[in-house]
Parts: C-alpha cells; structure tokens; sequence
C-alpha cells in the first residue's frame, strides 16, 4: 500500500479514537455481533461447573475422595465429548483452547514423524495458530509447507489437496470453517480422499488435521464421517468457558509433547486439568450440537436479511467469501473508501460490537491474510467488517444496527481521501 494511503489512514484512525474516547454515549440497546471472537457462557454451562469451583475442587489425579470426585467428573466430560465426536474416551485430550491443540497437532505431529517425511499441506486461509505452526517448522526445524490458494470465494476443493500430496507429505491440515469469512470447507471429502490414498499407497501417511473452533456450534463433529485423524476445538465459541480446548487425537496418531512434566492426558498434556472448564466444555458442547440445526435455521435467515438490506441500501459494499457456502452466523462486508477500524469504533459509541476483518491496530498496518488471499487489494481488505451472529441475536438487533450502520459509513466516507 503506498506510505501516502498508509499515513492518510493513520489520521482517520487518530481522528476517529480521539472523538471516540472524548465523547460518551449512553445506549439503552447494546447489540454483540462477534460471536466468532468469543461467545458469553450459557446459564446451563455456568450451572455445571459452579459446583467444581467450590465445592469438587480437588486435583483429579489425587487419591482421596476430593480427588476421586474430581476425576469421576473428568472421566465423565470425555466420556461424554467422545460420544459426541463418535471417538473413543483415550482419543480425547484436554488442552486450554483453541492455539493449543493446533500447535500439538501441527508441532507435535511432525516432530514425532519427521523421519516419515517432512512435507506439510495446508491452505492460506488458516487461522495464525495453523499457519505459524507451519512456518516454524518451515523456517526453523527443515520441513516444507505448501500452502494452497483459495478461490476468490475462498473455497479450497478436495482436488487441490490431492494434487499438493506427494511421498513425503506427513500432515494436511485444513480448517472445517473460515474464522474470518465463514466459509466451509468439504472436510469429509478431503477426509475420504486422503483415506483411499493412504489404503492405495498401503501407509500411514498424510494423516490429516481439521481446525473445527467455528463449527463446533454449526456443523456435523462426527470424526469418522469426517475422516479426520486431528481434530480441535475450543471451548469459548461455543457459550463455554474460556482457555479450555480438546485435540481429537485418533488412536495409533504419534505426538510428540510440546509441554513436560506429569503424566496428564497421556502426557501429552502435563499439568492439573481444568475440572470445571473441562466440565463446562463437555455441556456446552452437548448443547451446541443439540441445538445446531435449529439454531443454524434461526440464524441463517438473519444472516441472509442483514446481508441483503447491507448490500441494497448501502452504495459501494460487496460480500466477502462464499455466498452459500458459509456459516449461517457470518457476515463480512467491505465498505469501499473507509477503514474497518474507524468503523468498527463509531459502531461501538452506537453500542454495537462488530469486528474487522483486517489484524489493523494503531501499530501495524497489515490487511488480513484471509482477504488478500482471496484476492482483495489492500484497500478492499482495510475496509471490512465481521458481523457475527449468536444466540442473542434478534431481527430487532439487526434493524437497530442497520439504522445506524448507513449513516456511520457516510459520515467516515465524508472524511476519508479514499472514498
């Protein structure tokens, strides 16, 4: 991006920070619309585990009843998080989220079988936990990574991963649904195809990996239907606590530990584990798969209303990623001529909590790598925004942020060089 655009939209971002945080608002209607960041944790989920925190607080791998308790619980949250998963108990491995069952799956499956092969796939649209685990092995540990190009819709297609696999390629690695634009990728059928190769070469190899955070609450976790041999998710995106995660971990998969210490989810893991978390994963997980059909039904038709009255009423605005083949809670839209994070500001003093597509911050300037990698020029990736939609959402949620949405961008593009 030239250092002139850069420094012009330096000044807006001052600009807009500065009347931001001069100016108070009081808003009887706040409308949360990130749902894909982080979800509140549901009453049901609070429920059970309060219990853990005061009350069945002793160490799971303690002898007395305390003890017992905690592990009786422990055991009982696999059990359960297996049967929704169709794995088995000694396949669940309990980590704090998200970052850290990829970086286990990614680092410590290829450090475990490098004398295997040192090749990686994975796609571009990743989120950072996938993507820098791969380049650290890359850079610094001699491996190779082919990372695959999405379509302008951002769809990576079960024929591009057959074509990147070679002899030496150990691990695939591709997300269920994208974070940032909501696109779903065919899991089952990269699965399948990676299966039959594996069955027509006679080995072991690649076994493949699937990044599920944002589909946990949305999509089918059948591991066996989806063929996944690695599979995450996180507690916090689907109305559980935050900093709990599980790694599907298919029994014969070799890991190497990226921690040491005691002998914890088959020392894997070492550490105490999070009782309490690890209970409120399992029912909130419960819930969420309970729930998805219905809940992907209510939300689909708010996410197509909110996208519609966007696109017609506001001049200058496209869709960014698949327009059916996304998460029915996702919308990203660039707003031509403004930047996302001024935006994103002027809604939040409406008491509306969005997130933009792009990683801006007052330091850095860099646009998201999902959007460039489908294709988007900076300008286009510095002007979107996420809206992401939850169980809260109501339709009279989405008319409050669309009867400010239209005025705000007008008024940020009156300011702005580039409108």
């Amino acid at each position: 991006m030239p250092c002139s655009i850069c420094d012009a939209l330096m000044k807006i971002q001052e600009k807009v920070k500065k009347l931001y945080f001069r100016t108070q608002k009081t808003n009887k209607l706040f409308v949360y619309l990130d749902h894909a960041a982080t979800t509140s944790v549901d009453l049901r989920v609070q429920e059970v585990m309060l219990s853990f925190l005061d009350q069945t607080y002793g160490n799971p791998s303690s002898l007395y009843q305390k003890g017992m308790e905690a592990k009786h619980a422990l055991d009982q949250a696999r059990e359960q998080i297996a049967k929704i998963l169709h794995a088995k108990e000694q396949e669940i491995i309990f980590t704090s989220g998200g970052t850290e069952s990829d970086n286990l799956a990614i680092l410590g499956f290829a450090r475990a079988n490098k004398e295997k092969g040192k090749h990686l796939i994975t796609t571009k649209l990743e989120h950072h936990a996938v993507l820098e685990a791969m380049m650290q092995l890359e850079k610094n540990e001699g491996f190779e990574v082919t990372f695959l190009e999405p379509n302008k819709q951002g769809l990576i297609t079960a024929k591009q991963v057959k074509e990147a696999v070679r002899s030496d390629t150990i691990l695939v690695s591709v997300m269920y649904a994208n974070n940032e634009v909501g696109t779903i990728f065919p899991i089952a059928e990269i699965g399948n195809l990676l299966q039959k190769y594996r069955q027509e070469h006679q080995q072991s190899f690649p076994v493949f990996h699937t990044d599920a955070c944002q589909a946990t609450g949305y999509l089918d976790l059948d591991c066996e239907k989806l063929h996944v041999d690695l599979l995450t998710i996180n507690g916090s995106k689907m109305y559980g606590p935050k900093g709990v995660g599980v790694l599907f971990v298919k029994q014969g998969i070799k890991l190497q530990p990226l921690m040491f210490g005691g002998g914890q989810e088959r020392s894997l893991r070492p550490g105490t584990e999070n009782v309490s978390g690890i209970v409120g994963l399992a029912k909130a997980l419960e819930i969420a798969q309970k729930e998805r059909q219905t809940e992907s039904t209510r939300q689909l038709v708010l996410r197509d209303f909110l996208i519609e009255r966007i696109l017609s009423t506001i001049p200058k605005t496209r869709l960014n990623g698949h327009t059916t083949e996304r998460l029915p809670n996702n919308v990203n839209i660039s707003f031509e001529g403004i930047e996302g994070e001024a935006l994103l500001l002027y809604l939040d003093h409406e008491g509306i909590a969005v997130s933009t597509g792009s990683a801006c911050t007052s330091q850095s300037l860099e646009p998201s790598h999902v959007l460039t990698a489908l294709g988007l020029p900076h300008e286009q990736a510095h002007s979107s925004i996420r809206f992401t939609l939850g169980r809260s959402t109501t339709q009279k949620d989405l008319e409050f942020v669309l009867s400010v949405l239209p005025q705000v961008v007008k008024k940020l593009r009156s300011l702005s060089p580039l409108a």
